[in-house]
């Protein structure tokens, strides 16, 4: 209730802005992506295994019956000494009736395990690894929410570009059409023309395409309806980047190996501990009613019983002591685990780091690219237009200024994309 509660209020509030930002989808995924709360349902399935295990230190209060006929009641063999009979002779007799009736209700509370602390704390240690193991969740899925939107917000801009082109190729096309009428232009610059025309009609289609997909993954990443719209917000910090100045480095994958040393350090302890016995109490009361209907006779019988029953492994064929050897070896690898992976952590951070530099460069190129380009294509256009120049120049400088914008868009994306690997690698997506 607590979930759909928090759900609808999101829903609700984003129903009246219509658009959605990084940060309300990521605040969507937290609450509404199905990877996410099954790691959150690990969490609580976890407590209340915890809770499940407590209970076996509560008594355990057991009843059976057993209610039988005896259609042949077995004999057995005594000897005739016994009723003062020749000594060395033997008489079968049978004892009991038809039908007994027994009755058992047995209570048993354990008064020392030696299992049971070491189960409590490894279910307590098993709790802060499927905590780490939900954080690792929600960093991958924050990154693939991220990403997605970020891929988003680059076929914007490029539909954009695409537009925008597909607009000024049109009047183009008109333009070049007069002079064609004129004669002042043969036919075939105006084809030339319009076959960029195509090209970019094919492009606008494709990436309308690409983006209808991308739309329906970044749906079900948030747990957004299938069958309503989602409208993104523009990235209006696109020239913003994701980093603060300080950033904390949770690198959950080390937490997630220290937690595991802790459980393979408390299974070491719970091994040393299964060499002691183990001790409960217990107290069984029994009621038997007998029936014998050829004599017409009925008795019923009941008895108590209380008792200490004392279990003690001595010896198990050298198990206990394999197991403490393959202990020692999980031990070592986790410590060479726990160095490797610190290594690789570090230096895919480092490695990150320097990317955003090597990205952020390459955005600010592609600006200066882009400007220059779209100089020249002015130039040409205004020059083509007046019968300055054929159109084989025009298209040149057209198509240089479309790869100058294609090296914008992919510019921005590698640059958040860099950006979003290296707070993966910290663990600090938010």
């Amino acid at each position: 209730m607590k979930f759909f509660a928090t759900l609808l209020i999101l829903m609700s509030a984003f129903s009246i802005t219509a658009q959605l930002d990084l940060k309300a989808c990521l605040a969507m995924a937290d609450t509404a992506n199905l990877t996410i709360r099954n790691a959150a349902l690990d969490i609580e399935l976890n407590k209340r295994e915890r809770s499940s295990y407590l209970t076996s230190r509560l008594p355990q209060l057991n009843f059976n019956a057993d209610y039988r006929y005896n259609a042949k009641i077995q004999g057995q063999v005594v000897p005739l000494e016994f009723f003062g009979g020749q000594p060395g002779l033997y008489t079968t007799v049978q004892f009991g009736v038809p039908y007994i009736l027994s009755n058992n209700l047995q209570l048993t509370q354990i008064l020392y395990n030696s299992q049971l602390n070491y189960g409590l704390s490894a279910l307590k240690i098993n709790a802060e690894i499927v905590d780490v193991q939900r954080n690792m969740t929600v960093q991958e899925i924050r990154y693939q929410v991220a990403n997605t939107y970020f891929l988003l917000q680059g076929l914007d801009k490029q539909l954009s570009f695409l537009q925008n082109n597909l607009e000024q190729t049109k009047k183009l096309i008109k333009n070049t059409n007069a002079l064609v009428d004129k004669e002042l232009v043969v036919q075939i610059e105006a084809d030339k023309i319009k076959v960029n025309l195509l090209n970019l009609e094919n492009g606008i289609s494709n990436a309308q395409s690409t983006r209808a997909q991308l739309l329906d993954l970044l749906k079900i990443l948030i747990g957004f309806p299938a069958d309503k719209e989602l409208i993104l917000a523009q990235d209006v910090a696109i020239e913003q980047s994701l980093l603060k100045a300080e950033e904390n480095k949770q690198f959950y994958a080390l937490r997630l190996i220290e937690s595991q040393q802790k459980m393979n350090k408390e299974e070491g302890k719970g091994i040393k501990l299964s060499y002691l016995p183990n001790l409960n109490f217990y107290g069984i009361y029994n009621y038997s009613y007998n029936i014998n209907p050829a004599d017409d006779f009925r008795k019923g019988i009941d008895g108590v019983f209380i008792g200490l029953k004392l279990d003690w492994s001595l010896f198990d064929g050298l198990q206990r002591m394999q197991k403490s050897k393959m202990n020692a070896i999980r031990t070592e690898k986790l410590i060479n685990q726990y160095e490797l992976t610190n290594q690789q952590l570090e230096m895919a951070a480092q490695q990150a780091k320097r990317q955003i530099k090597v990205k952020s460069d390459a955005l600010n190129l592609a600006k200066e690219q882009y400007t220059l380009a779209e100089s020249i294509y002015n130039s040409s256009r205004t020059r083509f237009e007046k019968g300055l120049v054929n159109s084989t120049e025009l298209i040149l400088s057209e198509n240089s200024l479309y790869q100058a914008q294609n090296n914008i868009v992919s510019s921005y994306i590698q640059l958040r994309q860099a950006e979003l690997e290296y707070l993966k690698s910290i663990g600090n997506i938010k």
